[in-house]
């Protein structure tokens, strides 16, 4: 009895075994094409769906796949920018006239004037000011000795009583000739390079 189960089982296992050869030759064998990768069980898994950026498609609210971001919500990188979250701080002020007055009256700056912060502030704008404003702010920087530029108002001059909040507004906008340097300086940078400028209004 035992010799004769040993032999039912040798069989079936030997069945089983040719099945699955077969069953897998035979899906290997589903395409003639030899760049294919065969049959794909999940093909979601493989390829995840796309959706082009300015495509409809019915998923979406008004079928537009490009959505106004939701109110309140923040640029990537701002949350937290750089470990502050000074960087974090929305910018509600519009690039206009009545921005740039609001901001002046309202926009107030969070960090204190300590020598470190003053310091920090300083070696910004050795690289991002002192070009157009001078060493000193006096509008004479190397920009304007060639004449490329028309030289800005003096820090200890017409710009003696600028405020803060509008020193900021021209940071992020920028102002007359002055380009915008958001792109390149953080919320927290720019407001450490305004500590640096009321040194050289005081000066």
């Amino acid at each position: 009895m035992k010799l004769s189960m040993s032999k039912i089982n040798t069989y079936t296992v030997g069945v089983l075994g040719v099945a699955l050869v077969a069953c897998t030759m035979l899906l290997q064998s589903c395409t003639t094409d030899p760049n294919s990768p065969g049959v794909e069980y999940m093909p979601d898994m493989y390829r995840s769906p796309s959706y082009e950026t300015y495509g409809e498609y019915s998923i979406f609210k008004d079928s537009m796949s490009a959505q106004i971001p939701v109110a309140g919500s923040m640029s990537q990188g701002e949350w937290p920018y750089q470990g502050s979250l000074i960087n974090a701080l929305p910018f509600e002020y519009e690039n206009t006239v009545e921005g740039y007055m609001a901001a002046g009256t309202e926009l107030k700056n969070p960090l204190d004037s300590s020598e470190a912060v003053v310091a920090e502030g300083k070696f910004y704008y050795d690289k991002f000011c002192i070009q157009c404003h001078g060493e000193k702010g006096a509008g004479d920087g190397q920009l304007v000795k060639i004449d490329k530029y028309p030289p800005p108002p003096a820090y200890n001059g017409a710009l003696k009583t600028l405020e803060e909040g509008k020193m900021f507004h021209a940071i992020h906008y920028g102002k007359n000739l002055m380009p915008s340097h958001a792109s390149q300086l953080s919320k927290e940078e720019r407001w450490k390079i305004i500590r640096y400028i009321q040194k050289l209004q005081q000066s």
